[in-house]
């Protein structure tokens, strides 16, 4: 049985949405953030959800975080409609078109951090920045690691300053290529992470879809190929199961360096190559660890020059 104190926090978004890819649709898949990053998260350490669902969240779905014994203490449940959002892809499977957002039970997410031990390695999904302020000010503590957080370009847009605030608490940001450019207003992804290095974060992890990854430190930049796929069937939730499977990674080393969050992003672009391979989490949940290690033996092979 799981602890009651999980070394890795995910606050984020519970969500049932509906989606259309060149491949099929789904009327009601099993999504969120906080969903994605959980179950990858599982594969490498023990984790929690902090978030909302509303009374139509099915069992299934709680049933699915359980088999991976995930941590649902923190998992509220109110009075009205779970988190919704539809949204469709069409050739350019690296970007989804968002076709209607239901906030429901999520407009009144103010999440209160009870566990009785804090959490060493806590991850900021996307949601507010406000909220994200709002949980750094409860887990600051001398048992607390690692900070990491992620957003998108409607924060950005929205609450620039607040984004900014949230970039000056944490340890490691996760954003794709455009949010980067947009938040910073730079072209050139080296000099955007470089920029956004210098509002705080001490890693900068950018998100490139079928490129692959960007990491800029202070002790260098270095570049991650995706995993080569033949079919990517539902690209929804595969940054978050990165995000997922690089903070898992690093919650069971319980430190983080250089070489640990090199090896921590491999595990997260197998974890995510994974994902998109099926909707929502169909396709993770038919895997084992064994099954990441022999995809980075891959990986490694078409890195080696």
């Amino acid at each position: 049985m799981m602890r009651k104190n999980p070394s890795l926090i995910v606050v984020g978004t519970v969500a049932i949405d509906k989606l259309t890819t060149p491949f099929g649709a789904e009327q009601t898949v099993f999504g969120g953030s906080a969903s994605f990053f959980s179950y990858a998260a599982s594969f490498f350490s023990q984790v929690g959800i902090v978030a909302v669902v509303g009374e139509d969240f099915p069992d299934e779905y709680r049933n699915i975080l359980k088999e991976r014994n995930i941590d649902l203490s923190h998992l509220e449940v109110k009075p009205g409609k779970t988190f919704h959002w539809e949204g469709k892809y069409e050739t350019d499977m690296n970007s989804a078109i968002t076709l209607r957002t239901d906030l429901n039970v999520l407009l009144d997410f103010k999440p209160q951090i009870r566990f009785s031990k804090m959490p060493e390695f806590v991850f900021l999904a996307n949601v507010d920045p406000d909220i994200q302020l709002s949980v750094l000010d409860q887990v600051h503590g001398s048992s607390l690691k690692f900070v990491a957080s992620d957003t998108m370009n409607f924060w950005i847009q929205n609450k620039p300053e607040s984004v900014k605030k949230v970039l000056g608490r944490v340890h490691a940001v996760f954003m794709n290529d455009g949010e980067a450019r947009q938040l910073t207003g730079e072209v050139n992804l080296i000099r955007a992470a470089q920029r956004i290095h210098q509002m705080g974060p001490e890693y900068v992890i950018i998100k490139k879809g079928e490129h692959g990854a960007l990491l800029y430190s202070h002790e260098g930049v270095f570049l991650y190929p995706a995993y080569p796929l033949e079919t990517v069937f539902d690209p929804t939730g595969a940054g978050d199961s990165f995000a997922g499977g690089v903070m898992g990674y690093l919650a069971s080393a319980r430190k983080v360096n250089l070489k640990i969050m090199k090896s921590a992003i491999a595990y997260g672009t197998i974890v995510a190559s994974f994902t998109v391979e099926k909707f929502g989490l169909a396709r993770l949940r038919e895997v084992k660890r064994e099954h990441f290690d022999k995809r980075l033996e891959v990986l490694k092979k078409i890195c080696k020059i």
